[in-house]
This record gives structure tokens, C-alpha cells and sequence, in this order.
């Protein structure tokens, strides 16, 4: 149960197992993105299908349950004073799951090839983009349910994205340093950023929610 300190939000018990369960597919999406780029690295292309599908049916899942939070809100008339806080939560931790779902679509898509020489690195690179995506879900649930923990996570959420960027900064230096044909070590940069984005969207989000963790303890 949520215990924020609100006593409309804490009665509504559906409302609460709404943010309870988006909260839940954030980080099975960021665990579902840790796995894929092994699979993907694995050449199994039918077992990486599975995971395409499977990312596609949280992130509609998130897509609907964010809808209906935002619905609960708005029709029962929830929290009037942070409706417009709790709505900007959500909608940017929606923009998490779907640049997860971007990504994998994009490998999906394009089949990029990738030298084994550089499969550690990006294994490495998409493992902290996952912890921060982790820790930043693990922040959010704290909003509502113990807000005291929220800097400490998000400063997780910071320290992982400073490791994601150097780890992305160290890849992009090796792609182009290679013998890989132009248009190959483009098209691999590019993924490359995405994957780096989705960690870069979380901290957005870290920043996001200081500030209205602040606003509630004024």
C-alpha cells in the first residue's frame, strides 16, 4: 500500500495497484533490454524475435495503465494540487519504456553487424543502462511510498549515467577507430546513442522527481 501522505490517494486502493504495476513493468522492461542484447549478440535471431514481441506488449501494457492513472486522476478528481506532478512522472517514465521498445525494434529492424570485438563494451553499456532504469523505477515507487529514499536512488540513477556515458564515449571512440566500412560504424553509432538515450531519459526523470519530492516537503 502506498503510503503517501495524502489520504484520498491512500483510499484509493485501485489507483494504487495502477502505479504499484506501471512501476513493475518499468523494470521488467529494463530487465527484458539487459537480456536482449546478449541474445542478440548470440545470433539467435527467433529467441530475439520473442523479446521484440515481448518488449512491444509492456510497453502497450504501460501505454494503457498510464491512460488510466491519468483517467483516475482527472475523473475522480485525485490530489487536484499534484495531478499535473504525478502526470508528468508517469508520461516520463512511459518515455523510458518506449525508447527500450525503440531500440530493440531497431535491432530488430536493422541487424546490424557487430565486430565481437565489441560485444563486451556494449554488454556493459546496455547492463548500466538497465540499472539505471532499475534504480530510477525503485526512486519513483519511493515518491509514493517512502520519499525519504528518493535522493538516494536517484543519485544512483546519476552515477549510472556517468558510467553509461563513458562506456558509450569509449565504444564510439572504437567504432571509429576501426577497419568497419563507413556506413556500418554509422549505422552502429547511432544504436549506440539510442541505447545511451534510454539512460539519459531516466536521469531527465531523476531531475524531475526531486523537484516534486521538494515541493512535498515544503
Amino acid at each position: 500500500m502506498l503510503h503517501i501522505k495524502f489520504p484520498v490517494i491512500s483510499r484509493t486502493k485501485a489507483l494504487e495497484d495502477k502505479i504499484d504495476i506501471f512501476h513493475d513493468m518499468l523494470i521488467e522492461a529494463a530487465i527484458t533490454f539487459r537480456h536482449s542484447i546478449k541474445i542478440f549478440l548470440n545470433n539467435d535471431h527467433s529467441e530475439y524475435k520473442k523479446i521484440n514481441k515481448k518488449i512491444k506488449n509492456i510497453e502497450n501494457q504501460a501505454d494503457q495503465l498510464r491512460r488510466d492513472i491519468e483517467n483516475d486522476l482527472y475523473s475522480q478528481n485525485l490530489l487536484p494540487n499534484l495531478q499535473a506532478d504525478i502526470l508528468q512522472l508517469i508520461e516520463s517514465l512511459d518515455k523510458i519504456n518506449n525508447q527500450i521498445d525503440d531500440v530493440i525494434y531497431k535491432f530488430y529492424i536493422e541487424q546490424p553487424y557487430i565486430p565481437t570485438k565489441f560485444h563486451f563494451k556494449l554488454i556493459e553499456l546496455c547492463d548500466q543502462v538497465a540499472n539505471c532504469v532499475e534504480n530510477m523505477a525503485i526512486a519513483s515507487r519511493a515518491f509514493f511510498k517512502n520519499h525519504n529514499t528518493v535522493r538516494d536512488y536517484s543519485y544512483k540513477v546519476y552515477i549510472l549515467e556517468q558510467e553509461s556515458d563513458q562506456t558509450y564515449n569509449d565504444i564510439k571512440k572504437a567504432i571509429f577507430n576501426s577497419d568497419m566500412e563507413l556506413a556500418n560504424k554509422l549505422q552502429l553509432d547511432l544504436l549506440t546513442t539510442e541505447v545511451a538515450d534510454i539512460a539519459d531519459i531516466a536521469e531527465d526523470c531523476a531531475d524531475e522527481i526531486l523537484i516534486f519530492t521538494l515541493k512535498r516537503d515544503i
